[in-house]
Protein backbone atom coordinates (compact mmCIF):
# COMPACT_ATOMS: atom_id res chain seq x y z
CA UNK A 1 0.00 0.00 0.00
CA UNK A 2 1.68 3.20 -1.20
CA UNK A 3 0.61 6.62 0.06
CA UNK A 4 1.76 9.74 -1.78
CA UNK A 5 1.19 13.12 -0.16
CA UNK A 6 1.04 15.88 -2.75
CA UNK A 7 1.53 19.55 -1.91
CA UNK A 8 0.77 22.27 -4.50
CA UNK A 9 3.23 25.15 -4.00
CA UNK A 10 3.65 28.68 -5.26
CA UNK A 11 6.44 30.65 -3.60
CA UNK A 12 6.26 28.67 -0.35
CA UNK A 13 9.90 28.60 0.72
CA UNK A 14 9.09 30.26 4.06
CA UNK A 15 6.51 27.69 5.22
CA UNK A 16 7.25 24.53 3.23
CA UNK A 17 9.96 23.18 5.55
CA UNK A 18 7.62 23.41 8.55
CA UNK A 19 4.84 21.73 6.59
CA UNK A 20 7.10 18.85 5.54
CA UNK A 21 8.47 18.39 9.05
CA UNK A 22 4.92 17.95 10.37
CA UNK A 23 4.12 15.07 7.99
CA UNK A 24 4.59 11.55 9.43
CA UNK A 25 6.89 9.27 7.43
CA UNK A 26 5.43 6.05 8.84
CA UNK A 27 1.70 5.36 9.10
CA UNK A 28 0.03 2.12 10.29
CA UNK A 29 -1.54 0.23 7.41
CA UNK A 30 0.70 1.90 4.81
CA UNK A 31 3.85 0.26 3.45
CA UNK A 32 5.49 3.42 2.13
CA UNK A 33 4.91 7.17 2.40
CA UNK A 34 6.25 9.45 -0.33
CA UNK A 35 6.10 13.20 -0.77
CA UNK A 36 5.42 15.01 -4.03
CA UNK A 37 5.66 18.76 -4.59
CA UNK A 38 3.93 20.60 -7.43
CA UNK A 39 6.04 23.71 -7.96
CA UNK A 40 3.55 25.95 -9.76
CA UNK A 41 5.98 28.37 -11.35
CA UNK A 42 7.55 29.56 -8.09
CA UNK A 43 10.12 32.36 -8.37
CA UNK A 44 11.69 31.63 -4.98
CA UNK A 45 13.55 28.57 -3.66
CA UNK A 46 10.49 26.35 -3.16
CA UNK A 47 11.95 23.41 -5.13
CA UNK A 48 15.32 23.69 -3.38
CA UNK A 49 13.67 23.72 0.04
CA UNK A 50 11.62 20.68 -0.95
CA UNK A 51 14.68 18.72 -1.98
CA UNK A 52 16.62 19.74 1.12
CA UNK A 53 13.79 18.40 3.28
CA UNK A 54 13.60 14.93 1.75
CA UNK A 55 10.85 15.28 -0.85
CA UNK A 56 10.84 12.26 -3.17
CA UNK A 57 9.33 13.83 -6.31
CA UNK A 58 8.99 17.32 -7.77
CA UNK A 59 6.67 18.36 -10.60
CA UNK A 60 7.68 21.76 -11.98
CA UNK A 61 5.73 24.25 -14.09
CA UNK A 62 7.76 26.94 -15.89
CA UNK A 63 5.10 29.51 -14.97
CA UNK A 64 2.13 29.73 -12.64
CA UNK A 65 -0.91 27.82 -13.92
CA UNK A 66 -3.18 28.05 -10.91
CA UNK A 67 -4.28 25.79 -8.07
CA UNK A 68 -6.71 23.68 -10.09
CA UNK A 69 -4.17 22.72 -12.76
CA UNK A 70 -1.51 22.11 -10.15
CA UNK A 71 -3.82 19.76 -8.27
CA UNK A 72 -4.72 17.65 -11.30
CA UNK A 73 -1.07 17.54 -12.42
CA UNK A 74 -0.24 16.14 -9.00
CA UNK A 75 -2.99 13.54 -9.30
CA UNK A 76 -1.63 12.40 -12.67
CA UNK A 77 1.90 12.22 -11.30
CA UNK A 78 0.81 10.24 -8.22
CA UNK A 79 -1.08 7.75 -10.39
CA UNK A 80 1.95 7.37 -12.62
CA UNK A 81 4.09 6.69 -9.55
CA UNK A 82 1.75 3.91 -8.42
CA UNK A 83 -0.04 5.57 -5.50
CA UNK A 84 -2.83 3.56 -3.89
CA UNK A 85 -3.92 6.54 -1.79
CA UNK A 86 -3.29 10.21 -2.51
CA UNK A 87 -3.43 12.88 0.19
CA UNK A 88 -3.58 16.54 -0.81
CA UNK A 89 -2.53 19.20 1.68
CA UNK A 90 -1.51 22.87 1.60
CA UNK A 91 2.04 24.19 1.75
CA UNK A 92 1.20 26.99 4.21
CA UNK A 93 0.97 24.45 7.07
CA UNK A 94 -2.74 25.16 7.59
CA UNK A 95 -3.48 21.47 8.14
CA UNK A 96 -1.87 19.24 10.74
CA UNK A 97 0.21 16.41 9.37
CA UNK A 98 -0.62 14.31 12.43
CA UNK A 99 -4.21 14.09 11.13
CA UNK A 100 -3.18 12.22 7.98
CA UNK A 101 -3.64 8.74 9.58
CA UNK A 102 -7.15 9.78 10.61
CA UNK A 103 -7.83 11.13 7.12
CA UNK A 104 -6.90 7.93 5.28
CA UNK A 105 -8.46 5.53 7.80
CA UNK A 106 -11.88 5.30 6.02
CA UNK A 107 -10.13 4.43 2.75
CA UNK A 108 -7.95 1.79 4.39
CA UNK A 109 -11.09 0.32 5.95
CA UNK A 110 -12.84 0.22 2.56
CA UNK A 111 -15.53 2.60 3.76
CA UNK A 112 -14.80 5.59 1.52
CA UNK A 113 -13.27 6.63 -1.80
CA UNK A 114 -12.84 10.32 -0.97
CA UNK A 115 -12.30 11.74 2.53
CA UNK A 116 -12.37 15.48 3.23
CA UNK A 117 -10.92 16.98 6.39
CA UNK A 118 -13.54 18.94 8.32
CA UNK A 119 -11.89 22.01 9.82
CA UNK A 120 -14.99 22.62 11.98
CA UNK A 121 -14.93 26.23 10.79
CA UNK A 122 -16.91 27.50 13.76
CA UNK A 123 -13.89 26.72 15.95
CA UNK A 124 -11.22 28.31 13.70
CA UNK A 125 -10.15 31.46 15.52
CA UNK A 126 -8.72 33.40 12.55
CA UNK A 127 -11.96 33.02 10.53
CA UNK A 128 -14.25 36.03 10.83
CA UNK A 129 -17.93 35.51 11.62
CA UNK A 130 -18.79 36.48 8.05
CA UNK A 131 -16.38 33.92 6.63
CA UNK A 132 -17.69 31.20 8.95
CA UNK A 133 -21.27 31.83 7.83
CA UNK A 134 -20.26 31.90 4.17
CA UNK A 135 -18.27 28.68 4.55
CA UNK A 136 -21.24 26.91 6.11
CA UNK A 137 -23.66 28.22 3.50
CA UNK A 138 -21.32 27.32 0.66
CA UNK A 139 -20.83 23.80 2.01
CA UNK A 140 -24.61 23.41 2.25
CA UNK A 141 -24.99 24.43 -1.39
CA UNK A 142 -22.28 21.98 -2.47
CA UNK A 143 -23.95 19.19 -0.49
CA UNK A 144 -27.17 19.84 -2.40
CA UNK A 145 -25.38 19.93 -5.76
CA UNK A 146 -23.19 16.87 -5.10
CA UNK A 147 -25.60 14.69 -3.08
CA UNK A 148 -22.89 14.20 -0.45
CA UNK A 149 -22.76 14.94 3.28
CA UNK A 150 -19.36 16.62 3.50
CA UNK A 151 -19.48 19.35 6.18
CA UNK A 152 -16.49 21.37 4.89
CA UNK A 153 -16.62 21.45 1.10
CA UNK A 154 -13.80 23.96 0.59
CA UNK A 155 -11.23 22.08 2.66
CA UNK A 156 -8.16 21.19 0.60
CA UNK A 157 -7.05 18.53 3.08
CA UNK A 158 -8.40 15.36 1.53
CA UNK A 159 -7.55 11.74 0.81
CA UNK A 160 -8.41 10.04 -2.48
CA UNK A 161 -8.31 6.37 -3.36
CA UNK A 162 -6.66 5.28 -6.59
CA UNK A 163 -10.02 4.25 -8.01
CA UNK A 164 -11.48 7.71 -7.44
CA UNK A 165 -8.33 9.47 -8.67
CA UNK A 166 -8.52 7.62 -12.00
CA UNK A 167 -11.91 9.27 -12.60
CA UNK A 168 -10.97 12.71 -11.33
CA UNK A 169 -10.77 15.58 -13.82
CA UNK A 170 -10.93 19.34 -13.27
CA UNK A 171 -12.31 21.74 -15.92
CA UNK A 172 -12.41 25.07 -14.08
CA UNK A 173 -9.25 27.07 -13.37
CA UNK A 174 -10.30 28.53 -10.01
CA UNK A 175 -10.20 25.66 -7.52
CA UNK A 176 -10.47 21.89 -7.48
CA UNK A 177 -12.31 21.59 -4.15
CA UNK A 178 -15.86 22.19 -5.37
CA UNK A 179 -15.74 20.45 -8.73
CA UNK A 180 -14.12 17.24 -7.48
CA UNK A 181 -16.77 16.88 -4.76
CA UNK A 182 -19.67 17.36 -7.19
CA UNK A 183 -17.94 15.01 -9.61
CA UNK A 184 -17.41 12.34 -6.93
CA UNK A 185 -21.00 12.66 -5.73
CA UNK A 186 -22.47 12.17 -9.20
CA UNK A 187 -20.09 9.26 -9.80
CA UNK A 188 -21.58 7.69 -6.65
CA UNK A 189 -18.27 7.36 -4.92
CA UNK A 190 -18.37 6.99 -1.16
CA UNK A 191 -17.51 10.49 0.11
CA UNK A 192 -17.16 11.30 3.79
CA UNK A 193 -15.54 13.80 6.12
CA UNK A 194 -13.50 13.48 9.31
CA UNK A 195 -12.86 16.20 11.90
CA UNK A 196 -9.35 17.66 11.82
CA UNK A 197 -7.43 20.45 13.51
CA UNK A 198 -5.73 23.46 11.98
CA UNK A 199 -2.51 25.28 12.74
CA UNK A 200 -1.99 28.98 13.31
CA UNK A 201 -2.50 31.13 10.22
CA UNK A 202 0.81 31.89 8.45
CA UNK A 203 -0.34 34.06 5.53
CA UNK A 204 -3.37 35.36 3.65
CA UNK A 205 -5.03 33.20 1.03
CA UNK A 206 -3.66 33.59 -2.49
CA UNK A 207 -6.75 32.08 -4.07
CA UNK A 208 -8.82 35.25 -3.70
CA UNK A 209 -8.26 38.87 -2.72
CA UNK A 210 -11.49 39.54 -0.86
CA UNK A 211 -14.56 37.73 0.42
CA UNK A 212 -16.89 39.26 -2.23
CA UNK A 213 -14.54 38.05 -4.97
CA UNK A 214 -14.43 34.57 -3.42
CA UNK A 215 -18.23 34.40 -3.19
CA UNK A 216 -18.63 35.52 -6.80
CA UNK A 217 -16.10 33.06 -8.19
CA UNK A 218 -17.34 30.19 -6.03
CA UNK A 219 -20.98 30.78 -7.02
CA UNK A 220 -20.02 30.90 -10.69
CA UNK A 221 -17.98 27.72 -10.33
CA UNK A 222 -20.79 25.82 -8.56
CA UNK A 223 -23.35 26.92 -11.16
CA UNK A 224 -21.09 25.95 -14.04
CA UNK A 225 -20.18 22.58 -12.55
CA UNK A 226 -23.78 21.70 -11.70
CA UNK A 227 -24.85 22.61 -15.24
CA UNK A 228 -22.01 20.43 -16.56
CA UNK A 229 -23.06 17.35 -14.62
CA UNK A 230 -26.85 17.91 -14.53
CA UNK A 231 -27.59 19.86 -17.74
CA UNK A 232 -31.18 18.74 -18.24
CA UNK A 233 -32.19 19.50 -14.66
CA UNK A 234 -30.47 22.91 -14.73
CA UNK A 235 -32.15 24.00 -17.96
CA UNK A 236 -35.54 22.60 -16.91
CA UNK A 237 -35.43 24.67 -13.72
CA UNK A 238 -34.72 27.77 -15.81
CA UNK A 239 -37.44 26.88 -18.31
CA UNK A 240 -39.91 26.34 -15.47
CA UNK A 241 -39.19 29.84 -14.15
CA UNK A 242 -39.91 31.43 -17.54
CA UNK A 243 -43.01 29.24 -17.95
CA UNK A 244 -44.46 30.27 -14.59
CA UNK A 245 -43.99 33.96 -15.37
CA UNK A 246 -45.54 33.51 -18.80
CA UNK A 247 -48.45 31.50 -17.41
CA UNK A 248 -49.05 34.16 -14.76
CA UNK A 249 -49.17 36.92 -17.36
CA UNK A 250 -51.46 34.83 -19.57
CA UNK A 251 -53.76 34.22 -16.60
CA UNK A 252 -53.81 37.96 -15.86
CA UNK A 253 -54.85 38.70 -19.43
CA UNK A 254 -57.64 36.09 -19.34
CA UNK A 255 -58.91 37.37 -15.99
CA UNK A 256 -59.16 40.99 -17.09
CA UNK A 257 -60.48 39.98 -20.50
CA UNK A 258 -63.38 38.13 -18.88
CA UNK A 259 -64.13 40.52 -16.04
CA UNK A 260 -63.30 43.98 -17.41
CA UNK A 261 -62.74 45.75 -20.70
CA UNK A 262 -62.15 43.08 -23.31
CA UNK A 263 -60.12 45.40 -25.54
CA UNK A 264 -57.26 46.10 -23.10
CA UNK A 265 -54.31 44.40 -21.45
CA UNK A 266 -52.74 43.34 -24.73
CA UNK A 267 -49.31 44.00 -23.18
CA UNK A 268 -49.82 41.08 -20.78
CA UNK A 269 -50.68 38.78 -23.66
CA UNK A 270 -47.59 39.80 -25.64
CA UNK A 271 -45.30 39.45 -22.60
CA UNK A 272 -46.84 36.05 -21.80
CA UNK A 273 -46.16 34.83 -25.34
CA UNK A 274 -42.54 35.98 -25.13
CA UNK A 275 -41.92 34.21 -21.79
CA UNK A 276 -43.61 30.99 -22.95
CA UNK A 277 -41.56 30.93 -26.16
CA UNK A 278 -38.36 31.49 -24.19
CA UNK A 279 -39.34 28.66 -21.82
CA UNK A 280 -39.84 26.32 -24.78
CA UNK A 281 -36.48 27.30 -26.32
CA UNK A 282 -34.66 26.82 -22.99
CA UNK A 283 -36.24 23.39 -22.62
CA UNK A 284 -35.00 22.43 -26.10
CA UNK A 285 -31.51 23.67 -25.21
CA UNK A 286 -31.66 21.52 -22.07
CA UNK A 287 -32.52 18.44 -24.12
CA UNK A 288 -29.62 19.13 -26.47
CA UNK A 289 -27.29 19.70 -23.51
CA UNK A 290 -28.38 16.37 -22.06
CA UNK A 291 -27.47 14.63 -25.32
CA UNK A 292 -24.09 16.35 -25.24
CA UNK A 293 -23.75 15.17 -21.63
CA UNK A 294 -24.29 11.58 -22.75
CA UNK A 295 -21.47 12.00 -25.24
CA UNK A 296 -19.29 13.47 -22.49
CA UNK A 297 -19.86 10.33 -20.42
CA UNK A 298 -18.50 8.21 -23.25
CA UNK A 299 -15.51 10.54 -23.60
CA UNK A 300 -14.79 10.43 -19.87
CA UNK A 301 -15.00 6.65 -19.87
CA UNK A 302 -12.48 6.56 -22.72
CA UNK A 303 -10.16 8.87 -20.76
CA UNK A 304 -10.41 6.63 -17.69
CA UNK A 305 -9.57 3.58 -19.80
CA UNK A 306 -6.57 5.45 -21.22
CA UNK A 307 -5.41 6.29 -17.70
CA UNK A 308 -5.70 2.65 -16.69
CA UNK A 309 -3.55 1.62 -19.64
CA UNK A 310 -0.96 4.29 -18.87
CA UNK A 311 -0.93 4.03 -15.07
CA UNK A 312 -1.89 0.41 -14.45
CA UNK A 313 -4.91 -1.83 -14.09
CA UNK A 314 -7.80 -1.00 -11.74
CA UNK A 315 -7.92 -2.46 -8.28
CA UNK A 316 -10.38 -5.22 -7.35
CA UNK A 317 -12.60 -2.57 -5.75
CA UNK A 318 -12.81 -0.69 -9.04
CA UNK A 319 -13.58 -3.89 -10.93
CA UNK A 320 -16.38 -4.63 -8.49
CA UNK A 321 -17.70 -1.07 -8.83
CA UNK A 322 -17.89 -1.51 -12.61
CA UNK A 323 -19.61 -4.88 -12.30
CA UNK A 324 -22.20 -3.37 -9.99
CA UNK A 325 -23.22 -1.05 -12.81
CA UNK A 326 -22.13 2.27 -11.37
CA UNK A 327 -21.62 4.44 -14.42
CA UNK A 328 -18.78 6.91 -14.88
CA UNK A 329 -19.12 10.55 -13.99
CA UNK A 330 -19.69 13.03 -16.76
CA UNK A 331 -16.37 14.04 -18.31
CA UNK A 332 -14.57 17.31 -18.61
CA UNK A 333 -12.03 18.45 -21.15
CA UNK A 334 -8.71 16.61 -20.91
CA UNK A 335 -6.07 18.36 -18.88
CA UNK A 336 -2.67 19.20 -20.29
CA UNK A 337 0.07 16.58 -19.88
CA UNK A 338 1.90 16.90 -16.60
CA UNK A 339 5.53 17.92 -16.46
CA UNK A 340 8.01 15.07 -15.97
CA UNK A 341 8.29 13.81 -12.43
CA UNK A 342 11.83 14.18 -11.20
CA UNK A 343 12.82 11.85 -8.35
CA UNK A 344 15.02 13.37 -5.70
CA UNK A 345 17.89 11.40 -4.27
CA UNK A 346 17.54 10.79 -0.58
Amino acid sequence: MKLIIQIPCFNEESTLAETLADIPRQIPGVDSVELLIIDDGSTDKTSEVAQENGVHHVVRFPQNRGLARGFIAGIDACLKLGADIIVNTDADNQYRGQDIPKLIAPILAGQADVVVGDRQVETVEHFSNTKKKLQKFGSWVVRLASHTEVPDATSGFRAISRDAALRMFVANEFTYTLETLIQAGHARFAVTGVPIGTNTKTRESRLFRSIPQYVKRSATTILRIYTMYRPLAAFLYLAAAFFLVGAGLAGRFVYYHLTQDQAGHIQSLVAAAVFLIVAFVVMLVGMLADLVGANRKLLEDALVRLRRIEYGHPSPAESQRTSEGRGPVEPVEPVEPVEPVEPTER
